[in-house]
């Protein structure tokens, strides 16, 4: 028999397989000839030479560059912003994907750049996301870190994913080779999962504050799985071998609909302080998604999501050699998913978690539960409306 959770997070998966996100990223001028007849990302070709660079690797600068940029409360706009500059840039001749160098060697023209399509962003999406936040326009802000100075955010959020290729890369170009510097840096980790948390961590080369967990695993998931640049064959590189983005939308959709209450009691996440009381909006309880890391499961999972649980750490996540002791929280839904047959991946849950949080579950008292795909399974649309009433995101 299957258990609420394992409903709830298969539902959530077959409504992101249905609605993908992301697809429009790769969607750019720089990128265009890398593309088939029909539009779509031309997988057969991404080693081909594209002048300095391999196309794969020219896409991984790209979306390492937007997993460290794509970490403020307005994913829309971040993109807007980040298509706008790297087409403007490219038009201007500054090949900052293909050559990183060019962009600290004019850094005076980007940051003119930067900062005209920042206002331009913030001119078209500041009130509508007030408006869907309910929030004031004055609060919306790009830069993270409540910065608002561009040389800061040009520098630190730009400068640090672009580092790392430029500082082998020209190398590489003394000796007449195509570069696949970034390429052969990700993949030379046990898993995306170990990938994910060693672009951070590396003690060299990792990004350190400027990429957070979440953006890690945000980043796998485009790579791996949305676009297929590093996937593999073996499971340490397959749809199950990262762990789930953690977001506002993840921990909103996953308590709202109950599946969070099957791991541990309401108790042991006030005690984790994934719960804080009275620390949300309007003084009501906050949930704080991300200090569920590294969480405990309290209470017993099925014989079958168990043993689950011990193949995706020892041979998915590569995070384990033999059967871990503890089960943790944020790594249990690789195992329902893997446990139901491994159908889908993380990425369709992660799709299905941003689609629900964006448009039906919102982070305010009146969500849309009543159109909600997910209300045949959802605790909080079938009469325990305690858990939208009480708490915020």
């Amino acid at each position: 028999m299957s258990s609420h959770a394992e409903n709830v997070l298969l539902e959530i998966a077959r409504i992101g397989s249905k609605h993908p996100t992301g697809a429009e990223m790769l969607l750019l001028e720089p990128f265009a000839h890398f593309q088939t007849a029909k539009g779509a990302l031309d997988l057969g070709s991404l080693d081909e030479a594209d002048s300095e660079c391999t196309r794969r690797e020219v896409l991984l600068r790209f979306l390492a560059l937007s997993a460290v940029l794509d970490q403020g409360p307005d994913s829309v706009g971040v993109r807007l912003l980040v298509r706008l500059v790297t087409e403007e840039l490219y038009r201007q001749g500054i090949r900052f994907l293909h050559r990183p160098l060019l962009f600290f060697q004019n850094l005076a023209r980007v940051l003119v750049v930067v900062h005209e399509a920042n206002n331009s962003v913030t001119e078209t999406r500041a009130k509508k996301w007030a408006e869907e936040n309910q929030s004031s326009p004055g609060r919306y802000n790009l830069f993270l870190d409540n910065s608002r100075q561009t040389l800061n955010y040009v520098v630190f959020r730009w400068g640090v994913p672009l580092s790392l290729p430029m500082l082998h890369q020209e190398i590489a170009l003394s000796k007449d080779k195509v570069s696949t510097v970034l390429c052969d840096h990700l993949w030379s980790f046990a898993s995306a999962e170990i990938m994910s948390q060693e672009l951070k961590d590396d003690p060299v080369y990792g990004f350190g504050k400027a990429l957070g967990d979440k953006a890690g695993h945000l980043f796998a998931k485009w790579s791996v799985s949305s676009f297929g640049l590093l996937a593999r064959a073996e499971p340490n590189w397959g749809p199950l071998s990262y762990e789930t983005p953690l977001d506002s939308n993840v921990g909103r959709v996953l308590w709202r609909s109950g599946a969070l209450l099957e791991w541990a009691d309401e108790k042991d996440y006030v005690k984790r302080e994934v719960i804080q009381r009275e620390k949300g909006k309007g003084g009501l309880d906050y949930i704080r998604v991300t200090k569920m890391r590294g969480m405990t499961v309290s209470k017993e999972l099925s014989h079958e999501v168990a043993q689950a649980y011990v193949e995706i750490c020892c041979n998915h996540l590569c995070t384990h050699k033999r059967s871990p002791q503890k089960i943790k929280v944020q790594r249990v839904p690789n195992a329902y998913l893997l446990a139901a047959g491994n159908k889908f991946g993380i990425a369709n849950l992660d799709d299905g978690l941003i689609f629900i949080g964006t448009q039906y579950c919102l982070n305010h008292e009146n969500p849309r539960c009543g159109d909600c795909p997910l209300r045949g399974v959802c605790m909080a649309a079938n009469g325990k409306r305690h858990l939208v009433e009480n708490y915020r995101t």
